[in-house]
């Protein structure tokens, strides 16, 4: 009971309504443009543009913010463009791709925790990419065009910048503090030390694995294990256990909430099968709305509102059985299994090595 209480301890200071709330507003409108066009396979690549662009956001002078996040998009359509590029393709130049990005990710240290931080997220956003265009890749009926996805992840970031430039005008010009206040801001260089290129090394060896075991063996889902993997690694083993321990709580409330969701346009045709669909989406979007506003409450509901939100938008273009929420719990768990694990086995050499 003392480690459950742990996993869903609650911190108050950590609510923030006023975000979650501007969250919903912003993403009402790439949703609304993929309403109109009868393009939602793209939905799911601008909002993560706009949501990983505002994580990215430093704060500051807004000429500062804009050519910092417009670097960061433009960093990300690459990722982007390569993820869906290469999602259909051998599962060798995956996990080629997979450990030279985390690997490059890792050394992003080095520039500072902000920066090590934005390359995270970009690094897990490129493991979404390539499980989400292997999917579609298998779903015969939808087409969907690399191009088409570095657009809308752009469109995404985009209109973030277009937000913070109106919000600037709005409060008179004057410098604005970090959306994210919580994440650090730390952008100071570090030396490149022996124990940070390890980890880095160690990182990429670990996802590069995860990939080839997703893929390779072509399980059913199985892109989960690796994304599951880099957000449980952790440099302490304790820290370590308590992200994946709430991660797969969240895995598992989130696909438990999706799957209930999922059933509902199961048995519709039609008109309304389409209304339906819509509606899904607009609960997709409330539920990343809650994670923006609780995630600093409590990452077990945070990860549970983000996988429900994700499970919901990548099975309406092509829905799945009703075992894929099951799949995807069980790979989740193997995925923060499999880093706990390596934790361990480091931890063991390191004191091993520090006592002669």
């Amino acid at each position: 009971m003392s480690w459950l209480s742990k996993v869903f301890e609650l911190n108050p200071a950590g609510l923030n309504w006023p975000r979650a709330v501007a969250v919903l507003d912003v993403g009402l409108v790439p949703m609304f443009v993929f309403w109109v066009i009868g393009h939602e396979e793209y939905l799911l690549s601008a909002l993560f543009g706009l949501l990983f662009a505002a994580l990215s956001d430093p704060g500051g002078s807004y000429g500062s913010r804009a050519g910092h996040i417009a670097g960061f998009a433009l960093i990300g359509a690459g990722v982007t463009a390569l993820g869906f590029g290469i999602g259909a393709d051998a599962w060798g130049w995956l996990v080629l791709a997979s450990f030279l990005i985390t690997l490059a990710a890792g050394l992003t240290a080095a520039f500072g925790a902000h920066r090590f931080v934005n390359a995270l997220l970009l690094n897990i956003w490129f493991i979404v990419t390539i499980g989400f265009e292997f999917s579609l890749h298998k779903a015969s009926h939808i087409t969907s065009y690399t191009w088409a996805q570095v657009l809308a992840w752009t469109g995404g970031a985009a209109l973030w910048i277009v937000v913070t430039f109106l919000w600037w005008l709005v409060r008179g010009r004057v410098d604005q503090g970090q959306p994210f206040s919580e994440l650090p801001g730390d952008t100071s260089r570090k030396k490149l030390t022996s124990p940070l290129i390890l980890f880095a090394v160690i990182r990429a060896v670990v996802i590069a694995g995860t990939v080839a075991l997703a893929f390779g063996l072509d399980l059913s889902h199985g892109s989960w294990i690796p994304i599951a993997a880099i957000i449980a690694m952790k440099p302490s083993l304790e820290q370590a256990a308590l992200v994946s321990t709430q991660r797969l709580a969240g895995a598992l409330i989130g696909a438990v909430v999706a799957a209930l969701l999922l059933w509902v346009p199961a048995s519709e045709q039609g008109l309304k099968l389409f209304a339906t669909q819509r509606g899904l989406e607009v609960v997709a979007l409330v539920l990343f709305m809650h994670g923006a506003g609780i995630r600093f409450w409590n990452y077990a509901l945070y990860s549970a509102a983000i996988a429900a939100g994700v499970l919901i938008l990548m099975d309406l273009p092509q829905p799945s059985d009703d075992t894929a929420e099951g799949y995807r719990v069980l790979w989740t768990l193997c995925g923060v299994g499999i880093s706990l694990v390596v934790m361990l086995l480091v931890g063991l050499l390191t004191k091993r090595s520090r006592r002669p």
